[in-house]
This record gives C-alpha cells, structure tokens and sequence, in this order.
C-alpha cells in the first residue's frame, strides 16, 4: 500500500514509519523539518520537506498518489497555543484543512489522524475516560484538535473515504525533543543528566497516562491496515502517574538525588488524564505491550 506520513521525520511519526516500511508499505513522508529531524527520517521513505499549509502540497500528492494518509504534523504545544491561538489553528485547522483537500482531489481512501487524548475531554469526572466522554477541551489546542476531528468527519461523508482519530495519551520514548517538544519525561531525564534543575508546574499532583512510542506507532499502523475500523480511538495504558511520583521515579533511576523546584501551574492544562482504551482493543486489535505501572516508567 502507498502511504503519506506527514510528520514523518519526527518524534512518533518516525516511529510510524519505520514500522509502515517493516510490513512493506511504500513510503512518502512530508515534513517542514521545525521540529523534525531528518535523520529520524528512514532512507527507504522519500521526504518532501513541505509545510502541509503550502499550497506546494499538492504536488507530493500527485507524485506520491498516497492511498492512506497517516496525518501526524502539527503544533502539539499547548502553552504555545495558549500564548499564540492563531499560530496553532494555522496549523492544526488550516494545515489540516490544506491537507484534506489534497486528500479529496487525489482520491485518497482512508486517513489516520493524530489527535489528543487529554486535552480533547479537557477535565471530567470519568477516569479513565473513554471516547463517549463530552468534549470539554480548556486550551486552543484541545479545541483545534477537535475541530480538525469534526473537519475529517465531514470530509469521510462528502467523499466515501474512511477516517480514525487516534486519541493518544502522553507519549515518551526514543527520539522524544528535550528542547522544546512537549514531553515531561524527555524533558526531565535531559534536565536531570545534564545538571540542570526540573521546574514541576504548580503542585505536581496532575496526572498523565505515559504511552511508549512504539506501543502508539503499532496502534497507528493498526489503524492503517484495519480497514472497517473508523472513528476516534483512545491509545493509552489506563495508568494514572503523577507529575511528583514520575519525578521521583527518574531521579532514582537516573542516580540524581535533586528536588525538583515548582513553578506556577499553566493555564490550559487539565488536572488528571487518563484513557480507557479497551475500544482499541476491540476494534484495533491493540493493547500496549509496555504496561509499565508508575514505579517502571523511568526504567524505559
């Protein structure tokens, strides 16, 4: 199958598609290189660095005439989107809307599309929260990332094609950009071995569900195969972590006895997070395989 991976030389879409060329898939990766890397990228995928707002995108598609669509480019930063709403809807919507419409004119079947886990539903009563949960989403980011969910739901009924929202939870790994990605434990474990002290916002009481990379990249090459599977889908572990207890957990692993310092909370970020994924089980066939309980997260 031809595949367009937008995002692809970056943190989970580098991931993606290393494990879309492992099954044989033929490979097209778009990916503007800001927060990407091209050595993330695999040589045996082409990159066209392009930025999926340039008018310049319809041109890969007409050269790569992708099948499936796996759409991961976008401004993930929810400070940033607190502090510049229109530079993260210049992204996430119109960059998202740029990119269906290269969908629609190059007959495209089915699309896989990177949402949020956590900051879609915003702060709820249910954890861990599945996708019937109300979206209530407190930051631009959380609101963009739902108004591209509801554009490709409308993009799938005016053209046939099939579409899932992949919901991911917090995600960590390999590859993970310590300077400016959002990713606490990149961060952190970065901040910890280079000597450098770890600001935890607010209280450090909020909780996370940390996903390992690999586990999302096989969810979101299971989306891809699984043809009936449609929808939004939740890809996380069911574990509920701390910001303090995931600290902790690093700086004994890591040798580092150093107390974090704290700092004001941030506008926008919700309290607890944490995702029921047993609809991905069910219709992907997925479950993490690295189900680490709070106490082994730092040991990845």
């Amino acid at each position: 199958m031809k595949a367009l991976v937008t995002g692809g030389a970056g943190f989970i879409g580098s991931h993606v598609v290393d494990r879309l060329l492992a099954g044989a898939h033929e490979v097209d990766i778009v990916d503007n290189l800001s927060t990407g890397r091209p050595a993330h990228a695999n040589p045996a995928a082409r990159l066209h660095v392009t930025d999926i707002r340039s008018a310049r995108l319809a041109a890969v598609f007409g050269e790569a005439r992708p099948e499936v669509v796996v759409h991961l480019a976008a401004q993930m930063d929810v400070r940033r989107s607190v502090a510049d709403p229109i530079f993260d809807a210049s992204v996430n919507v119109l960059g998202t809307l740029n990119l269906l419409e290269c969908c629609r004119r190059a007959g495209v079947e089915r699309l896989i599309f990177a949402s949020s886990g956590g900051a879609i539903y915003g702060d709820c009563d249910t954890i861990p929260t599945p996708e019937t949960q109300p979206e209530r989403p407190a930051s631009p980011y959380g609101v963009a990332k739902l108004a591209a969910e509801r554009y490709i739901a409308a993009w799938t009924e005016l053209t046939g094609a099939a579409a899932v929202a992949l919901r991911y939870a917090n995600v960590y790994g390999p590859r993970q950009n310590p300077l400016g990605e959002a990713g606490v434990v990149a961060i952190f474990s970065a901040r910890l071995l280079s000597g450098q002290p770890c600001i935890v916002n607010g209280d450090g009481e909020q909780t996370r569900d940390y996903v390992y990379v690999e586990d999302v990249a096989h969810a979101t090459v299971q989306a891809v195969n699984r043809s009936r599977a449609t929808g939004a889908v939740n890809i996380g572990t069911g574990v509920e972590t701390s910001v303090n207890d995931l600290y902790h957990r690093l700086t004994a692993a890591s040798g580092v006895d150093a107390p974090a310092r704290h700092g004001a909370a941030k506008r926008g970020e919700q309290r607890r997070s944490v995702l029921d994924a047993s609809r991905a089980k069910r219709l992907l066939a997925w479950t993490p395989a690295t189900t680490r309980s709070p106490s082994r997260i730092a040991e990845s």
